[in-house]
């Protein structure tokens, strides 16, 4: 009897691991993805730890550079809207104390605001890309290119804005966390946009006649 309820038991488990097999392997299978694209990536680690949970929840028979690339366009405009929130509720307390450092939190805040443009426009530009197909695609990838690297110099401005300067308590320094945390999302987004580029313009290049 004891055997008998030992081999039902034995073939319980076997059979629960076989029935969350196939969602664990989609796991797998998309994390996998997602880590070796992000090798490309100026910040690797920030990348899996940005994209790897969004991807695995997606089908797995979408994925793709383009798809992980409209992905990552998405979380660099999330991160720059947050960095923007954060940045005018400062900008909004030192109007009223501070009016020498609101000045410098306010050119900040206009460069986030320029760069939250050029992320929205970048990822439009990708899905108008999907409808125009390949005749398009130089001019969209060179449109999206451009905002992207734009996005990343005025970040980037923001943050040197703040160098050597002191605005007192934690907020330069949140501020300067949040920002450079742009920086980075916005440079890997650029990265797999440029892979996914790359990639499409090698597949889709015309052979010579013979």
């Amino acid at each position: 009897m004891v055997m008998i309820r030992l081999s039902i038991q034995l073939i319980f488990v076997f059979s629960l691991g076989n029935a969350m097999h196939p969602a664990v392997h989609r796991r797998s299978h998309a994390r996998a993805f997602v880590e070796l694209q992000c090798r490309a990536t100026r910040y690797p680690e920030l990348c899996v730890r940005c994209l790897s949970n969004l991807i695995t929840n997606s089908n797995v028979t979408q994925l793709s550079n383009q798809r992980l690339a409209q992905i990552a366009l998405r979380v660099s405009l999330a991160r720059a809207q947050s960095t923007r929130v954060y940045v005018t509720e400062v900008a909004k307390l030192f109007k009223k104390s501070k009016a020498k450092d609101y000045q410098q939190v306010k050119d900040c805040l206009d460069q986030i605001n320029d760069g939250v443009d050029q992320i929205s426009n970048s990822i439009k530009e990708l899905q108008q890309m999907n409808e125009d197909g390949e005749s398009e695609f130089p001019w969209h990838a060179s449109n999206v290119q451009t905002w992207m690297s734009a996005a990343v110099t005025d970040a980037s401005s923001c943050l040197d804005g703040f160098s050597g300067r002191s605005i007192g308590s934690k907020m330069k320094a949140m501020i300067k966390a949040k920002v450079l945390n742009l920086v980075q999302v916005n440079s890997n987004a650029l990265a797999l946009f440029n892979r996914f580029a790359a990639r499409y313009r090698a597949s889709h290049v015309t052979k010579p006649k013979v």
